[in-house]
């Protein structure tokens, strides 16, 4: 073995894994299935929101060399692989990127390796899915090569935690392949938690979304009815959050985005439904909840245009940011697109504004940033406050505006409507 670790897939989840471990002295390899990602990489250049050039050069001085050429595999001493799990069209998982990378290490496995999975999945998968494919070959896990999994719990944009001082989860298909693995993180990452096994390491992280996925659909529901009350929701939360113990604040929002909280749910659901034949009814209703709230986001605004006596229909809509979090690139999964489909649907002119999105990728087509923000907001009929960016002054946005609809809860303005 000539190479620490092989990192699969370089995206948000493998680049800053690489990077780490860079950083801690291992020789790293990156291998990625797209030329432009390894061309990039190679040359310097970060594709990701929490990398910069600077970082991908300091990488490549530490070793780091991006590859697509899976012969490499085979000099590795541990190979982790970081693929992307989305929801397929029916709902259900798709491991699609799982097994094609499974696939690449099983033509490559040497005897001695390590072998991690860190994709989201449902419980099982190691067992079921990886393994099998894995030892087709004829080299048998815990025996000739060890095999686990360790779910990333990479939050993009947190500049407290990263992956050397996030604890690290790990749990293997026997006690040996678990001690195998976390030894590997142990080298750099400074908390490494073994699990029973490899199946409670993968519901863990399930449990982690899922729990966020039901509160944040309690707040969303709050939300609705106590705007009917007339009870200041934000007050509410703020006021509850004081107590020292037994509450942690969850906020509304016009929908929930990103990989975790939008899909590592369903897998949950998904594996319930089909191993025992009921459904996980709070994920469910959450999904419902939560997948409602563009609609209901839609249904305010066009309340608000009503004040001023102004339709929906022919209305100049004005959507400032369209990202799934706040500072950063990352438009996966965001509410933003659903919010800007219904309120087309309605007949509303939709434009907007993101700092980190020149252009928005729409499912009808790409929509080019309004080039002066401020203008934007004066000529609008309705702004509505999608996600907040640091870069924003919003108080001073909303003065200018003639309506402004903040649905994160950050402004204080007179005249400003909230969720």
């Amino acid at each position: 073995m000539t190479v620490d670790v092989v990192i699969l897939g370089l995206g948000y989840v493998g680049l800053p894994l690489a990077q780490e471990a860079a950083r801690s002295g291992l020789s790293v390899l990156g291998f990625d299935i797209s030329s432009h990602v390894v061309e990039g990489l190679n040359a310097g250049r970060s594709h990701v929101d929490d990398l910069s050039a600077a970082d991908i050069q300091e990488m490549l001085d530490a070793g780091f060399r991006a590859t697509s050429d899976e012969a490499e595999l085979g000099s590795a001493s541990t190979i982790v692989v970081c693929v992307p799990t989305p929801l397929a069209e029916d709902g259900s998982p798709d491991l699609g990127a799982v097994t094609g990378a499974t696939q690449t290490v099983a033509r490559q496995l040497q005897p001695g390796q390590v072998v991690i999975l860190e994709s989201t999945t449902w419980p099982g998968t190691t067992e079921e899915i990886v393994q099998p494919l894995l030892e087709e070959g004829g080299l048998q896990a815990g025996t000739d090569f060890h095999l686990a999994f360790s779910p990333e719990r990479i939050d993009p944009g947190n500049p407290t935690y990263g992956i050397k001082n996030t604890p690290k989860v790990v749990g293997g298909v026997t006690p040996a392949c678990t001690e195998r693995a976390a030894d590997f993180y142990r080298k750099f990452i400074d908390t490494v938690v073994p699990a029973k096994g490899s199946r409670e390491a993968e519901t863990a992280k399930l449990l982690e979304n899922t729990y966020r996925h039901i509160n944040i659909a309690l707040v969303n529901e709050m939300a609705r009815f106590c705007h009917e009350l007339g009870i200041d929701l934000w007050n509410v939360i703020s006021l509850a959050a004081t107590k020292p113990f037994g509450f942690q604040a969850f906020y509304p929002g016009p929908g929930v985005g990103g990989h975790c909280i939008p899909i590592d749910p369903n897998y949950l659901s998904y594996t319930v439904r089909t191993r025992l034949g009921y459904p996980f009814r709070f994920v469910e209703l959450a999904q419902e909840v939560n997948s409602g709230m563009p609609g209901y986001v839609t249904r305010r605004a066009q309340d608000i245009l009503n004040e001023d006596g102004k339709a929906l229909r022919g209305a100049k809509v004005l959507l400032l940011g369209v990202t799934y979090k706040k500072n950063i690139a990352d438009q996966r999964e965001s509410p933003a697109v659903p919010l800007a489909e219904h309120l087309r649907s309605g007949g509303a002119e939709v434009t907007y504004h993101d700092p980190a999105v020149p252009a928005w990728n729409l499912p009808d087509g790409t929509l080019e940033r309004v080039p002066d923000l401020e203008q934007a907001v004066g000529a609008a009929d309705l702004v509505i406050l999608v996600q907040s960016h640091s870069a924003y002054d919003v108080e001073s946005l909303a003065s200018q505006a003639q309506q402004f609809f903040d649905t994160r809860g950050v402004t204080s303005s007179p005249g400003v409507h909230r969720l």
